[in-house]
């Protein structure tokens, strides 16, 4: 911890830079080893090779055409235009064989074909398999042939008998360019000639030599460079273009192209004006836009480094330039790599803006972590500001002051109004601690009054979450919505280098394992390739709990689903993808990405692209006009099919237990939030079900009240019971040990028709195992006459329900599902091993 202040400094406006020492500067900085074997420092070409993951750049998918393109998995415009043409499959076109006259990869054309003994032509080829000279002798050959006839064979004959090899022609002067020369006098090849040509018709006054220097050979698509520059800003571009390489670990030919047209004829980027780096008609989101300004400011943070100016040494921070001169710090996220400006003038008081940026030096946060930080002073620094004294004076800061500070916390609010939830403000109070806990530490706030810090009054509580806002689970039908309307998924969302074919189908088979499993986000874009696990009939999918830090779970998964998963990994097969990626499901777009698979962020983003262009998604309610209430579509998002699976498993009265160990949950209070109801849900559902109360027989016994319904009477495993010293027990004394078939007070309901079902069942297996015992027949008769109650019960209330309209019986049912969620959070209801009554000994 470093605990000496430095020095913030107000910079006034920059003067007149001494270019001849910027640079001296600039080479200084330049990388000597930079990209070796793609950039040419000697002819300012820059070459990119189709096997350098860090180059963007890709051969043509037809397998036998050799021109590159800036997409991968992608074909050329010239393929894609004959295979449109061609009415083949594409499995037939990219077997067909494509031979061009030219080598795209360096524009270097084949030789002329004439060949003897042993020595072949050494210029290139113009036509019929000719150079240029062997073509001009054929013509006056054949011409002669015509008249005179002293040849009288075919242009084979003539090129196998006649034509002798002649030697090669120098390279055109223009540097980098690789083909020959046609003229001479000029020393340029046929594309510069005629470039050469039309530049002397637009300009009155035109030196060859000039216009070679700042000429670019014919460029391909993975091809740059900076010739047409001039002296100082080819270095300029050349230092931005490095630095930025250092960052992002990526270069893209494609739009540096049109960045350096833009720029050549600036003397100096340095002092170039605004205006220059924001082009009249390039459209403000592209590629080339962000490389443009990404280059000024890359020469802008240069400048600073070169005048000794620090990032950290302003009052307004380029966080980007924080992290250093190529604004990335290796190795962690750092306080980010967007160019995000913070103002540290909003803090008015001197001494905690001096505590807040020198933390900052100090620890180096994340970028989220410094955020909250930084508000939590700035909202403090606000209440401060509105007390007599405005809170300049550490020494006059006292308890009084903190008291107002923490109600600015308890108020804070969103943009919207809404306030924040209790844990985000009791966290931001506890980062202005931080900071000020760090100031006296490193000597900075000694004048600080000690009564403005810490104090147990002075808390935020932190509140318990809303029953209702817990799940936030996706009702049944919207996701029956969703899959009908799958196939849109991912279908226009942009990923580049993947055709959208294959963009589809990844998004698609991540949503079916998202619904499916119910793993967080994050923990379904990072599956690995080899996830699925077979023991015998049972599959399981093998994932990592990053939240919790627990790896390679394994969670069992029906067939359908892994189906769909190896459905997947065969299409994932078929694609070219990058190396950083080859051991997961999910690929990532590139190499240079911080993260080797698709991110949740991606996901969140395509998955709200698909649903916000759907036509129609409707709730489970109907509104007045009896039509379905739309849902609203920005409560589908990744996380909430965890959601989704948690509580769809809660509502099928999945034990508590059994859903932790799925959910991967180390509490199993958090399990239980859902099976919680709201009281008022509750209170609706009791409503319903007190009127549908039977006795031990089947018959009707409605409760007249829902405070009859859970005051008068207790739960027991099979219904309610009525008997009042049961009752006064919490159910915990039956007088008659739990043969509630056989008792007046016994009331059960429907909420209860599965408990009853399954002691039907476990009654048949006790009188079976009895059977094999050779019991005594009372024992037997017992067990049976339970069961033919029990099934009695059970017949009469299913009658009861099947009576009901349509409509009803679905209001009941929720209301069922509604009261076991309820009872299942309070756990498993279990008969006592052993019962007493009061008054009696255990003994």
């Amino acid at each position: 911890m470093n605990g000496n202040l430095a020095e913030v400094i107000d910079l006034p406006g920059r003067s007149e830079p001494d270019l001849s020492a910027w640079v001296a500067w600039l080479k200084s900085q330049l990388l000597e080893d930079w990209r070796p074997g793609e950039w040419d420092g000697g002819s300012w070409l820059f070459t990119g090779d189709v096997d350098n993951d860090k180059t963007v750049a890709w051969p043509c998918i037809v397998d036998t055409c050799p021109v590159i393109h800036k997409s991968r998995n992608r074909r050329c415009r010239s393929c894609e235009d004959q295979f449109r043409l061609s009415g083949l499959t594409e499995e037939e076109f990219s077997a067909t064989t494509y031979r061009p006259s030219r080598n795209r990869f360096s524009m270097r054309a084949s030789s002329c074909t004439v060949e003897r003994d042993g020595e072949r032509c050494q210029r290139e080829l113009h036509s019929k398999g000719l150079c240029r000279g062997h073509s001009m002798r054929w013509i006056k050959a054949s011409r002669a042939a015509d008249k005179r006839r002293p040849f009288d064979g075919t242009l084979e004959e003539w090129t196998r008998d006649v034509a002798m090899p002649l030697g090669a022609w120098p390279d055109c002067k223009v540097a980098g360019c690789p083909l020959e020369q046609v003229t001479l006098t000029s020393g340029l090849c046929r594309i510069h000639y005629q470039w050469w040509s039309k530049h002397t018709g637009a300009v009155e006054v035109a030196d060859l030599d000039d216009w070679i220097e700042r000429t670019t050979p014919y460029l391909a698509s993975h091809q740059f460079s900076l010739a047409p520059l001039s002296d100082i800003a080819r270095l300029e571009v050349l230092y931005a273009l490095q630095q930025r390489d250092l960052r992002t670990r990526v270069i893209q030919p494609s739009p540096i192209r049109p960045v350096i047209k833009e720029l050549a004829g600036v003397d100096c980027l340095l002092t170039a004006k605004p205006e220059t780096f924001s082009p009249a008609g390039w459209r403000e989101v592209s590629n080339r836009t962000a490389m443009l300004r990404d280059i000024a400011w890359i020469i802008e943070r240069g400048h600073d480094e070169f005048t000794g100016i620090k990032p950290t040494d302003k009052l307004i921070w380029d966080m980007k330039a924080v992290n250093g001169p190529t604004g990335h710090r290796a190795g962690r996220a750092g306080f980010g790599t967007r160019s995000v400006k913070v103002d540290f003038t909003l803090v008015k008081q001197s001494w905690l803006r001096d505590a807040l940026m020198e933390w900052a030096r100090s620890t180096q946060p994340d970028s989220s972590r410094f955020r909250r930080h930084f508000e939590a002073c700035v909202l403090t620094s606000t209440v401060l500001h509105r007390q007599p004294g405005g809170g300049l004076d550490p020494s006059q800061v006292r308890y009084a002051d903190m008291s107002l500070v923490v109600e600015g916390f308890r108020a804070m609010t969103k943009k919207d109004g809404e306030l924040f939830a209790s844990k985000h403000r009791s966290d931001c109070l506890s980062m202005l601690h931080n900071v000020l806990d760090f100031g006296r530490r490193a000597g900075l706030l000694n004048d600080l009054h000690g009564t403005f810090g810490r104090h147990k009054s002075l808390r935020i509580i932190r509140e318990e979450s809303n029953e209702d806002e817990i799940g936030k689970a996706l009702p049944a039908v919207v996701i029956r919505q969703l899959n009908a309307q799958l196939d849109g998924f991912g279908v226009g969302f942009p990923y580049r280098g993947y055709a959208e074919g294959d963009i589809a189908a990844m998004f698609q088979a991540v949503y079916r394992v998202l619904r499916d499993t119910g793993r967080r986000p994050w923990e379904v874009v990072s599956l690995k390739r080899d996830c699925l696990e077979f023991a015998g009939d049972d599959i399981f999918l093998i994932w990592n709990n990053y939240k919790g830090k627990r790896l390679k779970r394994r969670l069992p998964i029906t067939r359908d689903t892994a189906e769909d998963l190896q459905r997947w990994v065969a299409h994932r097969e078929e694609l070219v993808t990058p190396r950083q990626s080859e051991k997961y499901l999910f690929p990532a777009i590139s190499d240079s990405g911080k993260h080797p698979h698709l991110t949740s962020g991606y996901l969140a983003r395509a998955m709200r692209q698909w649903v916000q262009s759907l036509d129609r998604v409707d709730s489970e309610g109907t509104g007045r006009d009896g039509l379905p209430v739309p849902f609203d579509k920005n409560k589908v998002f990744p996380y909430a099919f965890r959601h989704s699976y948690a509580q769809r498993h809660a509502d099928a009265n999945v034990p508590i237990d059994v859903l932790k160990e799925l959910m991967d949950h180390k509490s199993a209070d958090t399990t239980g939030r859902y099976y919680k109801v709201s009281l008022k849900r509750k209170q609706e559902a009791v409503k319903k079900m007190r009127l549908h109360v039977v006795d031990r027989h089947g018959n009707p016994a409605p409760m007249e009240s829902n405070r009859a319904y859970e005051m008068r009477a207790v739960a027991v495993p099979f219904g309610g019971c009525t008997e009042p010293s049961n009752v006064k027990a919490g159910g915990q004394a039956c007088p008659i040990r739990f043969q509630c078939a056989g008792c007046g007070f016994y009331r059960p309901d429907p909420s209860y028709l599965a408990a009853i079902e399954d002691q039907i069942r476990d009654l048949k297996a006790d009188k079976e195992t009895a059977l094999a015992m050779d019991v005594d027949e009372y024992v037997i008769r017992n067990l049976q006459d339970q069961i033919d109650s029990f099934k009695k019960v059970a017949a009469n209330m299913h009658e009861q329900i099947e009576a009901l309209p349509e409509n009803e019986q679905e209001e009941l049912m929720e209301s069922v599902k509604v009261l076991r969620k309820s009872r299942a959070a309070k756990g498993r209801m279990m008969l006592p091993l052993t019962v007493i009554k009061p008054g009696e000994s255990s003994a």
